[in-house]
């Protein structure tokens, strides 16, 4: 009776083997299907695209049609804003599957995993699906404008040294690929205030800025600013570039990015003289 069981017993286990390993097969399986389907659609929609190029398709007011010449003096837009966001996923694999999926409608041109791995996901040309309703300074379009950077983060850790080194490397490649200027560099909290916090304020702006990309301030030249009566913090983030429809959603956004040991939607003084120098280094880079 007991060789019965234990030979039952066998079996059994190993049939749960063999469904548990069906199982990993078909989720294997399906997410091949998945980036192979995105891929293909990919492809088709780039080639829609192109050859909607290769004609003008003339327009026209009330009865008159538009004339048509076409000129060979032309080269394709080129981005210049970099938008830095944080994945708030469980890991990569979940980001790449969230942008391969059409349902998402979301999108982004890189993915930095935590160990450093770059991921292209969208040619820097195409507008990416990353901005949602943002704005900065005078543009409302984020994403026909600029390249968009996912980091493998889900908000509450730090950035790996890896993840920030290659992320440094990668600003640089496009940067000067697309001579895009350094104040262009920003996150997704700073363009969609009260809506956005990535990428969260354990980003390290400062060291960035310190390579090169995106803006700081003069933290010599902190304690030795005097804020004078005239001064307008308002005026002060909307040159930045915030919006400041809300103001303390804007306040809240500047303080993630420029002093996020301190967040909240109040400014204090030091805050204030964060922005008296953050105008100072924006009008030297103008």
């Amino acid at each position: 009776m007991k060789h019965k069981t234990f030979i039952a017993s066998y079996y059994i286990k190993k049939l749960i083997f063999l469904l548990i390993t069906l199982v990993l097969l078909l989720i294997l399986s399906c997410s091949k299907n998945i980036y192979q389907e995105s891929k293909k659609a990919y492809k088709k929609q780039a080639k829609t695209l192109g050859k909607s190029l290769r004609y003008i398709q003339p327009d026209s007011i009330n009865t008159q049609a538009f004339n048509v010449i076409e000129s060979q003096n032309f080269s394709l837009r080129k981005p210049n804003f970099i938008i830095i966001h944080h994945t708030d996923q469980e890991s990569c694999e979940q980001t790449y599957r969230t942008f391969a999926l059409q349902r998402t409608q979301v999108s982004s041109h890189y993915v930095i995993c935590d160990d450093g791995t770059i991921t292209q996901m969208l040619n820097d040309l195409l507008r990416g699906w990353h901005a949602g309703n943002s704005t900065w300074g005078n543009v409302t379009d984020l994403n026909s404008v600029s390249i968009g950077i996912e980091l493998d983060n889900d908000g509450e850790e730090p950035f790996s040294y890896a993840q920030i080194n290659n992320l440094t490397w990668l600003l640089k490649n496009l940067t000067e690929k697309y001579k895009i200027p350094k104040q262009n560099i920003i996150g997704h909290a700073d363009i969609a205030p009260g809506r956005k916090v990535d990428p969260s304020a354990l980003f390290p702006w400062k060291t960035l800025a310190e390579s090169g990309y995106g803006i700081w301030y003069d933290e010599t030249k902190l304690d030795s600013v005097v804020i004078d009566s005239a001064f307008n913090p308002k005026k002060a983030l909307k040159f930045i570039g915030y919006n400041i429809s809300n103001l303390e959603n804007a306040i809240y956004s500047f303080k993630l990015h420029f002093n996020p040991s301190d967040v909240s939607k109040t400014l204090s003084e030091k805050d204030k003289k964060i922005l008296i120098l953050l105008e100072d280094e924006i009008l030297t880079l103008k």
